[in-house]
């Protein structure tokens, strides 16, 4: 008896001790961290300002989060760029302001990280926080959409489609689409496939727009796709159906991401 008691204590001691140790240690790394951001450098900053927001070993202060991405950003890290706009979209540890978002994701699109240039996108095609621009939201999702950023495709295909700031272009509009169903974008998907149901900007093909349609759970696509499938053959469907089951195995090779996520 007096052995486990004592085995007991011993655990419980060296559990404590590696606590405690563990403790010390992101109290010395924070330390660490704080003094290299202190030294200037924007990676450093950046580094410490994301550690804050995330509270990745630290507790999570949106104040000193948007202190450091501030002092990063303003040296144009673009990151820190991005990551500040996105607390004063979202009135994290600064007073909600879209004028001072939009200004920061604005230095960081215009070093070209795609994804400032989605958002910047995102926020003008809305007008919810800003006044509505499709002119601006077209000039900064097409810049994201070159680069491969799959959600600006679809939303630059969406553009084309319904000519919002340029005329209406469904031949411009399916290659967007196209590029970004590819990649596994589930709407792409949808959007692609009623483009071959309806045959907008491509030739009519019942087959392809079978598989397309089959491949997405975005926006009732079995409605959609039973309201064509009743003019095919059997043979058709069957087609169709192996072209499915192709594609699905060939982007699975190709990509991590699974589809319908």
């Amino acid at each position: 008896m007096k052995r486990q008691v004592v085995f007991v204590m011993a655990a419980a001691f060296m559990l404590l001790s590696l606590l405690s140790c563990s403790l010390i240690s992101e109290e010395d790394g924070l330390a660490s961290d704080i003094r290299d951001a202190e030294r200037g450098a924007p990676e450093d900053q950046w580094y410490l300002a994301y550690k804050y927001e995330e509270g990745d070993g630290v507790p999570q202060d949106y104040e000193k989060a948007s202190q450091w991405y501030l002092k990063a950003a303003e040296q144009g890290h673009i990151l820190a760029q991005c990551h500040l706009g996105d607390m004063y979209r979202e009135g994290k540890g600064v007073p909600p302001n879209s004028s001072e978002a939009i200004k920061w994701y604005r230095k960081a699109a215009e070093q070209g990280y795609y994804l400032a240039q989605f958002t910047l996108g995102r926020m003008y095609y809305s007008g919810k926080e800003i006044p509505q621009d499709y002119a601006e939201a077209f000039k900064w999702y097409r810049k994201a959409a070159e680069q491969g950023y799959v959600i600006a495709e679809t939303r630059l295909g969406e553009m084309y489609y319904y000519g919002k700031a340029i005329p209406q272009n469904y031949v411009i509009a399916q290659m967007w689409y196209r590029r970004a169903a590819e990649q596994g974008e589930i709407v792409a998907h949808a959007k692609l496939g009623e483009m071959y149901a309806k045959g907008e900007g491509i030739p009519q093909d019942y087959i392809k727009a079978y598989m397309w349609l089959s491949t997405t759970k975005y926006s009732d696509p079995e409605h959609i796709r039973d309201s064509f499938s009743e003019k095919m053959t059997p043979e058709q469907i069957t087609e169709a159906q192996a072209l499915t089951e192709k594609w699905k195995t060939e982007y699975k090779k190709r990509s991590r991401i699974p589809l319908f996520d």
